[in-house]
């Protein structure tokens, strides 16, 4: 199948690139969140109308991920869990608790731009991670998990 993209893929190619993909990648993914369309003469000629205005929204986007980035510089993060006596977390710290807990931080991020290269946090202690807020704009933040009281 072949399509436009829309947007920056990871791993596929950059905006208004016209490649070919698996049909259920295409048909199930990229065309229902809309990074993509299909390549139509009458959708490559709807693109090159709208590609200025595409790619002023992607540098917008761009701008955004950089300045939430400069606000994490640096940043430490403190978790509190409910933990055993010998520093085990009853439960874990995943994703989402990083996400709320930076958002409550003062900078809004999604569950999906936490990347916890280990897999949920099992213990108490501090720990380097990545907040992938763009593909192009990945910035490390320490997140330090203690023992509620």
């Amino acid at each position: 199948m072949q399509i436009i993209l829309l947007e920056k893929v990871a791993n596929l190619g950059q905006l208004g690139d016209v490649v070919k993909v698996k049909h259920g990648y295409g048909r199930n993914y990229l065309i229902p969140q809309g990074k993509a369309k299909r390549a139509t003469e009458k959708n490559l000629q709807e693109f090159e109308v709208r590609r200025a205005e595409l790619e002023a929204k992607q540098a917008e986007i761009l701008a955004d991920a950089k300045t939430r980035a400069e606000k994490l510089v640096d940043a430490v993060v403190t978790i509190a869990q409910k933990a055993g006596v010998d520093g085990r977390l009853f439960g874990s710290v995943t994703n989402m608790d990083v996400a709320e807990a930076v958002s409550a931080f003062g900078v809004p991020v999604k569950r999906f731009e936490i990347r916890l290269p280990n897999g949920p946090f099992k213990a108490i202690g501090e720990y380097e991670i990545e907040v992938a807020l763009h593909h192009d704009v990945v910035t490390p933040i320490k997140i330090v998990v203690v023992a509620e009281s």
